[in-house]
């Protein structure tokens, strides 16, 4: 079991940390709370694309078309980019390492928006899920998340991933790839001391991550599975302070480098600054 450090009570924090092969929970914090998670749900997009993949009704090299109604900017590169016309297999991997907006609207007009909505429920989850288009601006009219989630659900979410369960180990391998990506160590995973733009491979401690983040002015979530020497966990961790009137992010994030640190000692067996053999 790990000992979660103490946790800003100002914050609405769902956590829980599970070993990867035998399901067991070995930490948790109001797991079953429901947080608004940024960009999370995107996991479920790349899900429903991957599928496609396998089943052979989109191919790696067909190319995406990004209608003018869902341009969006913010996250991501290729609103910057000179030449938009890329592949299927490269938007999924821009929207694995860089969470990329336009890339992820994109791939949901190709999808359908309520084929992407069912990925989740038809995995079983009830309390999170991808909802809409990435939107410049949300209005009242609108759907009130673009994603929505629980730490236990999203936590099973990357172990079925890891046992390649989530739907089948050739889908979830898929994911797991595009994941491999992520650019994004700032929040748990800073505690493992990765080379951010460099670990697809066994990096620091022999240490092996795919996770996937999610940021908003009042939330930071952070999904993953990391392998070690010693074990493997599944991890999620969801801070949100949207009621509150002080920015939070200072102590959401110390917070989580701290749960990021025992997650790190959890699968590695090694004091932080123990260099590789």
């Amino acid at each position: 079991m790990i000992a979660l450090p103490p946790l800003d009570r100002r914050v609405t924090w769902s956590i829980r940390l599970v070993d990867a092969g035998s399901g067991e929970t070995l930490a948790e914090h109001e797991p079953h709370t429901q947080c608004e998670t940024a960009s999370i749900g995107k996991i479920f997009l790349l899900l429903e694309v991957a599928r496609r993949l396998e089943a052979g009704t989109l191919a790696d090299d067909d190319r995406i078309e990004i209608p003018d109604e869902h341009r969006v900017e913010d996250s991501g590169l290729l609103y910057r980019m000179h030449d938009q016309r890329i592949t299927v297999h490269d938007a999924a991997l821009l929207v694995g390492a860089v969470s990329d907006n336009l890339a992820t609207n994109a791939l949901i007009h190709l999808c359908g928006l309520e084929e992407v909505r069912a990925v989740a429920p038809a995995l079983g989850y009830r309390d999170t899920a991808l909802h809409d288009y990435i939107r410049n601006e949300r209005s009242p009219d609108l759907p009130w998340t673009p994603s929505f989630g629980t730490a236990a659900e999203l936590s099973d979410v990357m172990r079925r991933l890891g046992a390649g369960e989530a739907f089948s180990p050739a889908v979830s391998a898929r994911v797991l790839d595009w994941l491999a990506a992520d650019t994004d160590t700032s929040m748990t995973a800073d505690a493992f001391l990765l080379d951010p733009l460099a670990h697809v491979e066994a990096e620091y401690q022999g240490m092996v991550l795919r996770h996937k983040t999610g940021s908003v002015s009042f939330a930071r979530v952070d999904v993953g599975l990391l392998r070690g020497p010693r074990a493997a966990v599944a991890y999620a961790v969801a801070a949100n302070w949207k009621d509150s009137a002080a920015d939070l992010r200072a102590p959401v994030l110390d917070g989580m480098r701290a749960v990021g640190e025992l997650i790190r000692a959890h699968v590695t067996g090694r004091a932080r600054e123990e260099e590789d053999a």
